[in-house]
């Protein structure tokens, strides 16, 4: 019997500038639907300020699964959309298992509470965003009090909270929230393309490399800082800023004098991305928080060793599988780290190889598809021990 998936998440492809959780959800969508799941997406138009170019009276066919992407109504900020409610309340009982991939917005309240009204089991991924820190830095009120009159009852209904880090389920449980069980199932790579590895005339000197959103909490400041420490190499940053940090931090680069050294690329996709991967010096992280670290793995599937705080959710596995180094996120430690693998060609080949085996044989999407199958077989069967226990009560 096929499983019907739905996963419900509040953007998607081709809404790039939304990060690394728009590749997982999809990377792990398309994955099942390999696995010869029917997989079903909920999802906005929502792109930004602007709306994505796509039908919103029809699915929308990506790599075997189904979108249905739904136009915001009033509440665009929590990503309301009473289409999607509709939608929701029409066909969420014709799916064995829900995936919510979000928390503090609306899409995930709206179907958590239709799940529950149906017994269907559904999986809450907060992604990344129940860390005590980044709600005390960000909107602490109203996360707070969202979490209070919402999230909390959403975790409570939730058959597992789907973290992809031991880091990430810390997080949350130092925040006292309630979960009935936690399941660790890490983010996918598809390993990269084959490529020619030729870089751009600009782009000779060696370099250090940042990927990923222009967010304050990436700690992108602290490697602009390390760069002082650092001879003989640049710093290229790549990634989408919609937090308008980057004139902040050209003007902490110039005010270090380090300007020239310091490169700003913009979003970076397709053969771009990789082969500013493949040819880094090293791949440099130094997030405040991070529950996973999407561009690490990446990183590592180029054969590039990398450098990244404690705070990252894959630091754990970094140590343990030798494929880089763990440093406290200060510019000294980091600025020690990267120096002694410029120093030292074959020690960054060498962390290099390990991190590309470990990406390929641990972290492939088959297996993660796998494992996350394993995870709603496991809802599914609580569920119904569930409502059959409620079905006698009420017999008798």
């Amino acid at each position: 019997m096929t499983l019907r998936c739905l996963h419900v998440v509040p953007t998607y492809l081709p809404a790039l500038r939304y990060g690394g959780p728009i590749h997982a959800v999809h990377g792990l969508c398309r994955a099942l639907a390999r696995q010869g799941c029917e997989v079903q997406v909920y999802t906005t138009n929502v792109d930004g300020a602007g709306v994505l170019p796509v039908p919103t009276d029809r699915p929308v066919r990506l790599d075997g699964v189904d979108v249905h992407y739904f136009p915001t109504g009033l509440g665009r900020r929590l990503y309301r959309s009473p289409a999607m409610g509709h939608a929701l309340a029409r066909h969420i009982a014709s799916f064995d298992v829900v995936h919510l991939h979000s928390v503090f917005l609306w899409p995930t309240t709206a179907a958590a509470r239709l799940a529950q009204k149906n017994a269907i089991p559904y999986l809450l991924a907060p992604r990344g965003m129940l860390v005590g820190d980044l709600i005390q830095r960000k909107s602490r009120m109203l996360k707070s009090a969202w979490v209070r009159a919402f999230d909390r009852a959403n975790l409570a209904g939730a058959a597992a909270i789907h973290v992809t880090s031991r880091s990430e389920r810390l997080e949350i449980e130092k925040l006292g929230l309630p979960a009935r069980a936690f399941a660790l199932v890490p983010n996918g790579i598809e390993m990269p393309p084959a490529g020619t590895g030729r870089l751009p005339p600009d782009r000779t000197r060696p370099y250090v490399l940042f990927l990923g959103r222009i967010s304050w909490k990436k700690g992108i400041e602290r490697l602009i800082d390390t760069m002082q420490l650092v001879a003989n190499a640049d710093l290229v940053i790549a990634g989408n800023d919609d937090e308008g940090e980057t004139t902040r931090l050209k003007a902490r680069a110039a005010a270090l004098g380090l300007g020239a050294r310091i490169r700003f690329v913009g979003p970076v996709h397709g053969e771009e991305k990789w082969s500013l991967l493949r040819n880094c010096a090293a791949f440099a992280l130094a997030s405040h928080s991070e529950n996973f670290g999407n561009a690490v793995l990446e990183a590592m599937a180029c054969g590039r060793p990398v450098v990244v705080s404690p705070e990252v959710g894959l630091a754990d596995m970094v140590a343990s599988a030798g494929c880089g180094m763990v440093v406290d996120a200060s510019p000294k430690a980091f600025g020690a780290a990267i120096s002694s693998l410029l120093a030292d060609p074959d020690l960054a080949t060498r962390l290099g190889q390990a991190g590309e085996r470990t990406a390929r044989e641990q972290f492939s999407w088959p297996g993660i598809a796998t494992a996350m199958l394993d995870v709603y077989q496991e809802a599914i069967l609580a569920q119904a021990g569930q409502t059959a226990l409620a079905g006698r009560a009420v017999h008798v």
